[in-house]
């Protein structure tokens, strides 16, 4: 396997948004979620100053709140009247922002930010050094001092976040604790003397206090958010609290106020497990390595310090450091937490390892092939953190429907406070607290964290699988598959073939010769075939000079002095140079499922091999899977069409075509959408790159791949296990059953509730509970994603690094 195949590239960076002022309707369904829950999180502090712009005008920034779609809205929104962006470039997981403007407009920017309630830090070596920490797993105590927002962003953990850090989760829950007790004082103190004037004044100071304690940061946000006119729950709970204070019910917005930042505090923590369970599990690559010196002593670095090309050390027992080429030895190696293989694979020289995976049984020698922020293990995480960071449709659908119910309640609540003491008689002091009861009920905070909770929960189960998605529509869209076309070499089979035969057809005498020139040739190419070839004939080579690929048909080269062909039997039927007995022996070969090369020169073809390739062992239980879930298997191939059924009839596939060119697969998977609907592309070759572009959702094969069809595929199967398929599309479903099932329970709570508010038996409590009560649900069933076994059904205790 060559280590470029994965390491240098297993998808595509983050693309950089283009600039509010060119393309900003792009992003019109995250503008649509900026009326959701997410509110802007405040700081207490100021930011420094803007950092010296580069040459290219590009600076980075650090923004600790800002962690989901909602507070890129706000930023955007922020920045949309400001002349002179060129790009903006967000990556949530990291919680960055690169900002590619002039020097003015820069720095209105910073100041827009800060506006809207953010602190943008400048993004230094050493925040970027830390961020990597975070993100990357090595120590996950940064994350916890930074005590951010969660997953929908209105959560009280950020609100005193600051450049320098803000308090942890315990001493968050100690100040609500403290914030609660002063609640209950306040009840305690309105039950026992309601009417009592220095009682009164003291219930409502204590309640003061209890608000001050659990509220600061959402006052901050909530006034924030009302001066832009964003309808957020900050914004909700400030005039609900607020309005409840005014009209005398001190003590049950101090209650309220109490129980809303408690339940923000445990749902924060628990959408921070879904953010947080690749970094959980992908913390793995030690910090040091054993390197040999210039003076061939080993001595142990920081990992981060390795240059290329440097020579590591790896005893048994110990993680792979960085990615690497083995050079010495022979091991046992443990893949797991990169390619989710269950079992170790044996690693001996010339075999590529991986940063973070497990040598068991010798010691090996590495030569580093990547840095550690290039490593396998970082672009695996980078690649996860930039599918987090795409909307599914679902999400796309709920956000814009929450932007439309918000505003609705919250006219339904004004028309309440206004019109029911009118037209019910209502006093005026019963109408405003339904008004105030249905503003709490109406926050949709439960419904819009229902969809990111769960797609990234979904997202960081099948990474631990061995199967990275970039995106939560190909997630989604796994679950619609009619039909999924496989290419054969390295897909289906191994992709290992070996010489099976080698047949003169032009009488012995020129065997030798024959044998030179086709080792000669097959040599210089990297073809599977032409490498097994080359491998079978030995060392004995011709001089070969003018070397040419013909793209689906073979090489051309001059070996000797003599113009040389070797290729299939269309190359070889182009050329003339076919005959009945050449075919003959051609058929007979194919016949039994073998791929036959022909060597042929101007004079006529001299020999013909014969290569096979074998089934991986996965690929029948894979095609049976997909049978049972209702995919119809067809393989396209480019080897001939003999070879192609044989092997599709020994994998149960029934349909199989061959003989088919890069322009054939494209051509033929605009047929097979044609027929059945929703088809995806399974390959690992350039010549599948097209086809993989064309289908509804492509898979690459990662760790045989090349990197044209990884980075045209919509999904990467690390371990080359066709299983993981099924696994997919199993998944798939589920996460779709658990999203709907969100969805029902968000909103079916609010409307029961609505309802009972309105005819008068709602409290503020019950709001409160209706609204964090429903958001802890979801969360908590979307967390059951990952548990998720290769199989589809939940582990029994969650996974755990």
């Amino acid at each position: 396997m060559s280590p470029s195949v994965i390491e240098n590239r297993i998808m595509a960076d983050v693309q950089p948004s283009p600039s509010p002022q060119t393309h900003h309707h792009r992003h019109e369904d995250a503008h649509d979620h900026q009326h959701a829950c997410c509110g802007a999180a405040a700081s207490a502090e100021t930011a420094p100053e803007a950092v010296t712009t580069p040459a290219d005008g590009r600076t980075q920034w650090r923004i600790p709140t800002m962690d989901c779609a909602a507070e890129e809205s706000e930023i955007r929104n922020a920045l949309e009247p400001i002349a002179g962006i060129r790009m903006l470039s967000f990556r949530l997981g990291q919680r960055t922002l690169t900002i590619d403007a002039d020097a003015d407009a820069r720095d209105a920017a910073l100041a827009a930010i800060r506006r809207a309630g953010f602190s943008p830090v400048p993004f230094t070596a050493a925040a970027a050094s830390d961020a990597a920490t975070h993100t990357h797993g090595h120590d996950h105590k940064h994350d916890h001092d930074h005590d951010h927002d969660h997953e929908h962003g209105h959560g009280h953990a950020s609100a005193t976040a600051t450049a320098s850090g803000a308090p942890s989760a315990w001493q968050g829950l100690v100040r609500y604790g403290i914030a609660l007790a002063f609640a209950v004082a306040a009840e305690l103190i309105s039950y026992l003397a309601p009417d009592v004037m220095p009682w009164r004044a003291l219930g409502m100071t204590v309640a003061a206090v209890a608000i001050a304690l659990a509220g600061f940061g959402t006052y901050q946000k909530g006034l924030a958010a009302l001066r832009r006119g964003r309808l957020n729950i900050n914004a909700l709970m400030t005039v609900a609290v607020t309005g409840a204070f005014v009209i005398g019910q001190w003590p049950e917005a101090a209650m309220v106020m109490a129980l809303y930042a408690i339940a923000e505090l445990i749902e924060a923590r628990s959408v921070d497990r879904a953010r947080n369970a690749i970094g959980a599990l992908m913390a793995l690559a030690p910090d040091e390595a054993e390197v040999r010196a210039s003076d061939g002593q080993w001595q142990r670095v920081r990992a981060e310090d390795v240059a290329l090309g440097s020579t590591v050390r790896i005893k048994p027992g110990e993680r792979v450091p960085l990615d690497g080429i083995v050079v010495d030895g022979q091991s046992a190696i443990d893949q797991a937490s990169v390619t989710g293989e269950s079992i170790p694979v044996d690693k001996a020289v010339g075999d590529a390892v991986f940063a973070g995976t497990i040598n068991q049984t010798g010691v090996i020698e590495c030569r580093v092939t990547a840095t550690a922020g290039n490593s396998t293990l970082a672009r695996i995480i980078d690649a996860v953190e930039a599918a987090q960071g795409s909307r599914a449709p679902t999400q796309r659908f709920v956000d814009r429907f929450a932007a439309i119910y918000t505003p609705i309640v919250f006219v339904i609540a004004l028309a309440v406070a206004l019109g029911t003491p009118w037209l019910f008689g209502f006093s005026w002091h019963d109408a405003a607290y339904k008004a105030l009861v249905l503003l709490v009920i109406a926050c949709p905070c439960a419904l819009v964290i229902s969809t990111p909770v769960t797609i990234v929960s979904a997202l960081s189960s099948a990474a631990r699988q061995g199967i990275l998605i970039k995106g939560g529509t190909h997630l989604e869209n796994a679950r619609k598959l009619k039909a999924v076309a496989f290419d054969k070499t390295g897909t289906v089979t191994h992709g290992k073939p070996a010489l099976v035969a080698f047949e003169m057809l032009r009488g012995a005498s020129d065997e030798a010769q024959s044998r030179a020139w086709a080792a000669g040739i097959a040599g210089h190419s990297d073809h599977p075939v032409s490498q097994a070839i080359a491998a079978g004939l030995g060392a004995q080579r011709g001089d070969v000079r003018d070397f040419t690929a013909l793209a689906g048909r073979g090489v051309e080269a001059a070996v000797d002095g003599t113009r040389v062909l070797l290729g299939n039997h269309r190359l070889i039927e182009e050329r003339a140079l076919c005959s009945t007995a050449v075919e003959e022996r051609l058929f007979a070969h194919e016949a039994m499922g073998r791929t036959v090369t022909l060597l042929a020169s101007s004079e006529g073809v001299h020999a013909l091999m014969a290569v096979a390739d074998t089934i991986k062992s996965s690929s029948k239980e894979a095609v049976a899977q997909l049978r049972a879930l209702g995919v119809q298997p067809i393989m396209l191939s480019g080897d001939n069409a003999a070879t192609a059924a044989k092997v599709a009839v020994d994998a149960g596939i029934s349909e199989a075509r061959g003989n088919l060119l890069p322009e054939d697969k494209q051509q033929a998977l605009k047929e097979l959408q044609a027929r059945y609907g929703m088809t995806a592309m399974v390959g690992d070759g350039i010549n599948d790159a097209p086809a993989l572009a064309q289908s509804d959702l492509g898979i690459a094969m990662g760790a045989a791949g090349t990197d044209i069809a990884m980075e045209a595929a919509d999904v990467v199967v690390m371990n080359d296990d066709l299983r993981r398929i099924p696994t997919l599309v199993r998944l798939s479903q589920r996460t779709h059953g658990v999203l709907w099932q969100n969805i029902s329970l968000a909103l079916g709570i609010k409307a029961v509730f609505l309802l009972w508010a309105v005819l008068g038996n709602a409290t503020m409590w019950m709001a409160v509970f209706a609204d964090m009560g429903a958001s802890l649900i979801v969360v908590a069933n979307g967390l059951r994603l990952l548990r998720l076994t290769a199989g589809g059904d939940a582990a029994a205790t969650p996974a755990t690094a």
